[in-house]
């Protein structure tokens, strides 16, 4: 296994430690160069995405901790999940609850920053670890200079997202998922600089946004979570105007019991067209994907 990890780390990176572990991170200065970073080329590295950090015994999800984790195997970049304390600290819970994933009991809403970071966070077998849940600001500050974060959409306010942004000076490596052309609006009205991860599954969707007036520069497209045939004419168009379509594997691939299985479904996800896959397991896919990179003059945001 560590034979198909160091691979990858040498073809997209151009080098590795033998004596100690790489941390890989992406070298994205500012927004020009995120725009960039994601612009579809024909000629791009393939990215790896991990949902909520990543899946893996002992580091939970929505965790710095499990960031990190996955950043000593592959460079990736991260979809994460803000939600709001009852004090209106932005903090990182997938949940409206903290059942599942904290020793905490009921909706995070009912409980105060000050209570909630006395709580532990549990990983996806349930096991309690030594880690809390981190406020975004904090993960923020933890990826800079190191990765991308995507802020999914939960409920904070939308010009409470655009704030916390600006205020970290963080347009360069923190991006926002949005569902619909009008959410995409107001982001981009905000800041004409800002990236987004947009759903758009259709080709009339993709006609919203152009109606909207948002840059195909600006965004890479969520299209779904299966790579059926059926999408190949808007991957096309969707390519065709320079903007990279992501897959997540989570609702579906990421299920599949046997890692070959896994690794055969990721591996055919982009040998059909995509150019992200979002995965609860990145270090996994990244070793299933490391015969597909080819060579790019995206190598320079790699390091």
């Amino acid at each position: 296994m560590m034979r198909y990890i160091l691979i990858l780390l040498t073809v997209v990176t151009g080098s590795f430690s033998a004596t100690a572990q790489k941390i890989n991170t992406l070298n994205i200065k500012d927004e020009t160069e995120l725009r960039a970073f994601f612009g579809y080329t024909g000629k791009d590295i393939p990215l790896i995405s991990g949902h909520r950090g990543c899946r893996a015994k002992g580091f939970p999800e929505n965790s710095i901790e499990a960031m990190a984790n996955t950043l000593e195997h592959t460079p990736a970049f991260f979809e994460i999940d803000p939600r709001l304390t009852k004090d209106s600290v932005i903090v990182l819970l997938h949940d409206a609850t903290l059942d599942r994933t904290t020793t905490g009991h009921g909706k995070l809403s009912d409980y105060t920053w000050e209570e909630v970071k006395q709580l532990k966070l549990k990983d996806s077998e349930g096991n309690v670890t030594p880690y809390r849940i981190p406020t975004l600001a904090e993960a923020i500050e933890w990826a800079r200079g190191k990765t991308i974060l995507n802020l999914d959409k939960k409920d904070v306010p939308f010009q409470m997202t655009a704030d916390i942004i600006r205020k970290h000076k963080a347009g360069g490596f923190v991006m926002v998922t949005v569902h619909t052309a009008d959410q995409a609006k107001f982001y981009y009205d905000d800041d004409h600089e800002r990236m987004f991860s947009a759903f758009v599954k259709t080709k009339e969707a993709l006609d919203e946004y152009d109606k909207a007036g948002i840059p195909s520069a600006n965004m890479i497209a969520y299209i779904g979570s299966v790579n059926a045939p059926e999408n190949a004419a808007l991957i096309d168009l969707l390519h065709k105007r320079g903007i990279m379509c992501m897959i997540s594997a989570a609702p579906v691939y990421d299920k599949l019991k046997d890692s070959m299985a896994r690794a055969a479904a990721y591996r055919k996800t982009f040998e059909m067209g995509a150019d992200i896959l979002e995965s609860d397991f990145p270090a996994e896919a990244a070793r299933a994907i490391h015969a597909l990179i080819p060579r790019s003059e995206k190598k320079r945001f790699f390091r």
